[in-house]
């Protein structure tokens, strides 16, 4: 099976997004001159395009409910005794939920800013809520509801269902259920499994591992078909919506990535002048074969060599702390990642006319970053999760689908934030870890 980071799949699929896009504005043309043709297009998409890009989307749906138990479950078991990791593991996992935290709280405010899936009109926006998708009224009346208050009960509803298995089945076939249960209950079993035999633990974690690479074969299989499905359903939804969806996924596009670029480099030339002695200028000349790699291969797990050599050759970190920050930050510093899922939901929302209150932000950055932790560090990894969210907030999940398109270029720069986050907290920590370690010796 060919691998989802092939560049020449890659290729394919952004040749494959501007072909759809070109056809799409093409058809539209000529529905000017020639009404007939439109709809007759128009039907054709309905019933030949939509079903090809559905075979697509339902084969990441499959994966949702097991890659997320099997990731965050995994990723928790291997830390091991939390307690017995010290004060490197407490200032690691501090600074990864920072730079999260951090990453999707720009994400989202540049996006109610920018407001990108506002750019379609009101006629646009209601013909698109009536043709794609199908059931996306209904999910705007759950949203509705949703947004009449949150109180404590109701955050331990959404949390802890008294059927854990039904809430995150669903209670039909056409349904996702509710991912937030299966995140607690995930972390749960990651939790108490540290405190088994060495034995019984290394049993649970391959059991888990495994689940995991075969839902992720499942993901590869699924992206060798996006370069047939990308253009359909980009086509499709071009012809039905209008010209109007095309203008505001190139908004999207920019402001993804100039959020990105932000976090990337201005967040981290602040923690740069805070807590090292590096100057941002320097550091980011010496690491920036590992952020052209990461953006290159568009997989953390594939950079984590050239981080590691870098980071202990180059940056002249502890291999103690690079080893341990560095492929711990591979998994669960997914800065990126967490600052991408953030934005798709709220510019998907924004599309379908879905408004997502204050309150319901703060819980999508909470989740995003959650479940970010539990994406597979390839190419395409987080798109089953962000369908997952979709649907947790009552926006209909194959609303995905206006974005697969562009998701390989923003892969891209989020594969690199991903990384060049990674480095930068391992150097944090080193110096930190130093310090207290020369302050503890002065004593």
């Amino acid at each position: 099976m060919a691998s989802s980071s092939d560049p020449k799949l890659a290729n394919r699929i952004l040749r494959g997004l501007v072909i759809g896009l070109l056809a799409g504005i093409a058809t539209l043309g000529i529905g000017r001159i020639w009404p007939g043709a439109l709809t007759f297009m128009q039907e054709v998409s309905t019933q030949v395009f939509d079903p090809l890009g559905q075979i697509f989307l339902r084969l990441l749906f499959f994966v949702i409910i097991p890659l997320v138990f099997a990731s965050l479950a995994s990723g928790v078991l291997q830390l091991g005794r939390p307690e017995k990791l010290g004060p490197l593991a407490g200032r690691t996992f501090f600074f990864f939920f920072l730079n999260m935290a951090i990453a999707v709280a720009l994400g989202l405010a540049v996006m109610n800013i920018v407001e990108p899936g506002r750019f379609i009109d009101a006629g646009t926006k209601e013909a698109l809520l009536t043709n794609y998708g199908g059931a996306a009224a209904k999910h705007v009346a759950n949203s509705q509801s949703v947004n009449q208050g949150l109180t404590l009960m109701s955050i331990v509803e959404m949390f802890m269902p008294r059927n854990l298995f039904g809430a995150f089945v669903g209670n039909n076939r056409n349904a996702i259920g509710d991912v937030l249960p299966l995140i607690l209950f995930a972390i749960l079993v990651g939790a108490v499994g540290t405190s088994l035999a060495v034995a019984r633990r290394e049993k649970l974690l391959e059991a888990l591992n495994t689940v995991s690479d075969l839902m992720t074969g499942i993901v590869h299989f699924a992206l060798r078909l996006a370069p047939y499905a990308v253009p359909a359903m980009i086509y499709s939804v071009v012809v039905r919506v209008g010209i109007d969806i095309v203008i505001a996924l190139g908004v999207f596009v920019i402001s993804c990535a100039g959020v990105m670029a932000l976090h990337l480099f201005g967040t981290m030339s602040l923690w740069l002048k805070i807590w090292t002695k590096w100057t941002p200028r320097a550091y980011f000349a010496a690491i920036k074969d590992v952020i052209v790699t990461a953006f290159s291969t568009s997989s953390s797990a594939a950079t984590l060599p050239a981080a590691l050599e870098n980071a202990t050759e180059k940056l002249k970190l502890s291999p103690s702390t690079a080893g341990f920050v560095l492929p711990l930050g591979t998994t669960m510093n997914m800065s990126g990642t967490a600052l991408y899922e953030g934005c798709v939901v709220l510019f998907v929302a924004q599309v379908f006319g879905v408004d997502l209150g204050f309150g319901q932000q703060i819980t999508l950055l909470l989740l995003s970053v959650l479940s970010a932790v539990a994406v597979a560090a390839i190419p395409g990894g987080s798109l089953p999760l962000i369908a997952g969210l979709l649907a947790t907030f009552g926006i209909d999940p194959a609303g995905i689908g206006i974005i697969l398109g562009v998701d390989r270029i923003l892969d891209m720069c989020r594969t690199a934030t991903n990384v060049g986050c990674d480095v930068t907290t391992a150097l944090v920590v080193d110096e930190l870890v130093k310090k207290s370690e020369a302050k503890a010796a002065r004593a």
